[in-house]
């Protein structure tokens, strides 16, 4: 027996209530579009919306582990303890992924001064008259004052 006022079908009542929704505030509109698509899901009941709920969280969780690369091994005990086993080596991964962070830095700044060590050597080299272009003395050279 359904007794919901609006069924969950699709109806010239649910369609101006979804383009009604939409036109005031789009999440109204969305949620009605959603009571139209999965409402005979839930069909009035609380026990079959709960258990529907269940089944879904049940699905994700499933496809976590699956997406991690592993099954549920049906052990709580277990689960736990693998859980907590990914944690602790998640950890040490970002550890070591700011280790990796550090050691880059450190070689950033080494490399930039050594290349501004190279600058200034080519700076001062660049300065520094060579032997060829200094003035010197010449002995047959005009001077004032004899």
């Amino acid at each position: 027996m359904h007794n919901a006022i609006i069924k969950p079908q699709w109806s010239p009542v649910t369609i101006a209530l979804m383009v009604l929704g939409f036109i005031i505030f789009w999440p109204l509109g969305l949620a009605m579009l959603a009571y139209i698509l999965w409402g005979e899901y839930f069909g009035g009941s609380s026990e079959k919306a709960e258990r529907w709920i269940s089944k879904q969280k049940d699905w994700a969780r499933d496809r976590r582990y699956r997406h991690r690369g592993y099954q549920a091994s049906g052990n709580a005990a277990f689960d736990d303890y693998r859980s907590e086993q990914l944690k602790r080596l998640e950890e040490e991964r970002k550890r070591l992924d700011e280790d990796m962070r550090e050691f880059q830095d450190y070689m950033h700044n080494l490399r930039k001064a050594r290349d501004r060590e190279e600058f200034d050597r080519f700076m001062r080299d660049r300065r520094a008259p060579s032997d060829a272009e200094r003035p010197q003395d010449h002995p047959h050279e005009y001077r004032q004052g004899y």
